[in-house]
Parts: structure tokens; sequence; C-alpha cells
């Protein structure tokens, strides 16, 4: 049996998030015996929010294959002819048609055709977006001619609209992640139908934080209800999370998965700043 081994990592967030990135992204190719690297990037500009070009070219020089993201793929403008020029950053396939960019790509792995497909959950969220189940049952009606391993990176809210969109998909997609929600879930596994899951891939960036995020002033927004601006937390320690899973080159079938966490203690505030 022929396999390929990938790597899925959840919202690197911020300048503490690339640096942990950067620091530890070869130990777990090592480690697990990676072939390919997948990373959700939406959150990995200064600032938390957004991504740039510079910060794509960054992921790449650190041997990540393809970018996904979600809401906050619009945040920085000068992504949008990055966008329209490039298919290794996706945004999610189900914001209208005229919207910059693609929302799904392929790549090659070991001579094998790996596809990738990136979706916005509307369950809490922006629910003016196209269905992702009508949007991927579309999709894969073509992706399906190009590639037996088909990844799913859904960047949702509610848990059950990610069960949902998984089981429906099991045994048409490889692997189906879960992003958004930056908490690393424990339930990875793989489906009756083959395909591996994972509600929530978690995120790279500090661990005392709020989603990589200072915890201050979002505890004083939930307080008061008032305005507040967010900033990225750059002290230590700092949290790396992900899942790696094993897909038969011949049937597109996951055959293991496990969960990947590292806490980086020697994390110190000097390193980075946001």
């Amino acid at each position: 049996m022929s396999t390929i081994r990938v790597l899925l990592i959840g919202d690197v967030v911020g300048s503490t998030g690339r640096t942990i990135f950067q620091k530890h992204i070869n130990r777990f190719k090592k480690e697990y015996n990676i072939d390919s690297v997948i990373v959700n990037g939406e959150n990995s500009a200064n600032g938390g929010r957004g991504i740039t070009p510079r910060v794509v070219t960054f992921f790449k020089h650190n041997g990540v294959d393809v970018i996904t993201s979600g809401n906050h793929i619009w945040d920085k403008r000068e992504i949008y002819s990055y966008l329209n020029d490039n298919n290794d950053l996706i945004r999610p396939a189900n914001y209208p048609t005229g919207a910059p960019g693609v929302g799904y790509t392929f790549y090659e792995c070991k001579n094998h055709t790996v596809a990738v497909i990136n979706l916005q959950g509307r369950t809490f969220m922006r629910d003016d977006l196209d269905c992702p189940f009508r949007t991927v049952e579309s999709l894969l009606t073509y992706i399906k001619t190009k590639a037996k391993i088909i990844i799913v990176d859904f960047h949702a809210e509610a848990t059950s609209e990610k069960m949902g969109l998984a089981y429906f998909l099991d045994g048409q997609i490889s692997m189906f992640v879960g992003t958004h929600t930056h908490i690393l879930t424990a339930d990875e596994r793989i489906l009756p139908n083959g395909t591996g899951y994972i509600t929530d891939l978690g995120m790279v960036g500090s661990l005392n934080s709020m989603l990589g995020m200072k915890k201050g002033p979002i505890i004083q927004r939930f307080m008061t209800q008032m305005p507040t601006r967010f900033a990225v937390e750059t002290e230590g320690p700092a949290l790396m999370t992900g899942v790696w899973v094993e897909i038969d080159t011949d049937t597109g079938k996951a055959v293991d998965i496990g969960s990947v966490r590292l806490v980086d203690n020697k994390f110190k505030s000097d390193e980075t700043s946001d």
C-alpha cells in the first residue's frame, strides 16, 4: 500500500504564531514522517487578523504547500491581487462569484495529486454565504476527476455544522478538518466510510491567551459590552497544535490519524513583537 502523510496546522496567530511555527515545523515533520504541510493562515498577519503576501512567502519558505483561510481573509487589502494571481492561498469556496481568488487548489505530493477545498460555515457566522454543503457537492463533481486525495478545511463556529458536513462527505474525501475556534479538539478519528476527521485543529500562538489574543481587553468587552482593541499576546509559553493523517494513495481513504500538540515553555516575549 502506498501512502502519504499530511500535517494540518490550525490558525497561526500573528507574529507569535509565525515565530513558533518556524521554530518547530521541521521537528514536527521529522517526528511524524510528514510528506506535506497545510496551514490555516487567516490570522497570521501582524495584529492577528488577515494575511499578506509577505506572510505567504514566509509560509512557503518554511515548507507549507497550501494555505487555507476563513472569515478574516479580506482583512488586508494587499492580499486581494495575490489571491487572483496565485493558487497556493485559497479562500472559502462558498463566497459569491466575483470575490478574489478561488476556493480550491491542487498540488503534487510524492507524484500524487492532492486537492484542497476551503469552506466557511454559516451557523453563528455570516448567514449570507452560499450553502457549504451544496457548494462542496458541486465542486466534487469536477475535483474527483482530477484527484483521489481530497482535503477539506471547514472554517466554522458550530461543532454541529462541522460534524454534519463531515458525515455528508464521509467516503467522498480523504480528510475533513475544522478550523476557526482555535481550540484543539480530542476527537480525531476515521469516520465509517474512510474519511479522517477532527472538529478543530486548534492554533499556533500564546498558550495563556484567548484564541491567541491578550486576555484583558476581551474580558473587558464581555463585562462591559463596549468595543475594545484586541492585540496579539506575545508572552510565552507558546502552543502549536494540529493533526496528521495518513492517506492511501490508491483509494484516497484515511488509514491512520493523530493529533499533535506542543507547548514551548522557553518562548520569551522578546522573541517577537506584534
